[in-house]
């Protein structure tokens, strides 16, 4: 699933490439992308808007566009935003194609159908109750303990909740408990100051770590020009039940926290009673 990383690559990509493009015309192959408003009304409101601005909002990319609406898209599972020509034929698991003045297209292509495309007038009626940003300089670990304070969820949990931290999902959670060393059962509130400080540290260093990897290409999510990230390929634990750690030779294991796939090593992320 493309998590904050994948999505700042993408942002990144697209940026100078689309930024100061007007759209010339839309085509939704799969209604059902589209959340709001009707299939209708978004090809009408979207051919001829110029894309001013690119940007992100947790796991969403936001097109600020030159009649102040924005275009915001999730691409949840296994979704990625591909830069073709105009003249170019969509694959298979092409949604969306929205072709530009300048004889190139951006191709949404969906694998699984669980993408979705907004517009809307303002941004925070799609990602207003989203959490903090865990890259902003105003997420601190004193807003991380806040956060974690008397909460019996299962800390990897916690780390999914979009509301309390935007960005982080499945395979950042898991390579960030493993950096600090936190055993992905623990109840958030029974974290320590110190272990908090490991945990705010390791959600950066994993986070900023993915983003100059460029993304990681676990299954579907590809770069705007068809090319895979490289970070999955330095992950410690995520994806590698089986392998030794490689902090200390033990046993990568799976278990599930809250119907997620978890990966950690017994080893270095021991529960407190152990």
């Amino acid at each position: 699933m493309p998590e904050l990383p994948e999505v700042e690559t993408t942002v990144n990509d697209l940026k100078p490439q689309l930024t100061g493009l007007r759209i010339s015309s839309v085509e939704v192959l799969a209604p059902r992308t589209i959340e709001t408003p009707s299939v209708e009304e978004f090809i009408c409101c979207l051919t001829g808007r110029r894309i001013d601005k690119i940007s992100r909002r947790g796991k969403h990319l936001v097109f600020s566009l030159d009649n102040s609406q924005i275009l915001i898209v999730h691409l949840r599972m296994t979704g990625s935003l591909l830069i073709k020509k105009s003249s170019d034929l969509p694959e298979k698991f092409v949604r969306v194609i929205l072709r530009f003045e300048n004889g190139a297209a951006l191709h949404f292509r969906d694998v699984r159908r669980f993408g979705r495309m907004w517009l809307v007038d303002n941004q925070d009626a799609v990602v207003g109750e989203l959490g903090p940003e865990p890259l902003n300089d105003e997420f601190t670990p004193a807003v991380l303990a806040a956060i974690l304070k008397d909460r019996q969820t299962p800390i990897k949990g916690l780390l999914l909740d979009q509301k309390l931290i935007a960005g982080i999902g499945n395979m950042y959670a898991d390579e960030a408990l493993h950096q600090a060393r936190l055993h992905p059962l623990r109840p958030a509130g029974s974290l320590k100051i110190k272990e908090i400080a490991a945990l705010h540290e390791a959600i950066r260093i994993v986070l900023n770590k993915g983003i100059r990897n460029k993304g990681a290409s676990t299954d579907t999510y590809f770069r705007p020009s068809g090319s895979k990230g490289a970070a999955h390929l330095e992950f410690q634990v995520a994806h590698r039940k089986g392998e030794e750690c490689p902090a200390c030779r033990g046993i990568i294991e799976r278990i599930t926290v809250q119907q997620r796939g978890t990966f950690y090593c017994p080893l270095c992320q021991k529960r407190p009673t152990e």
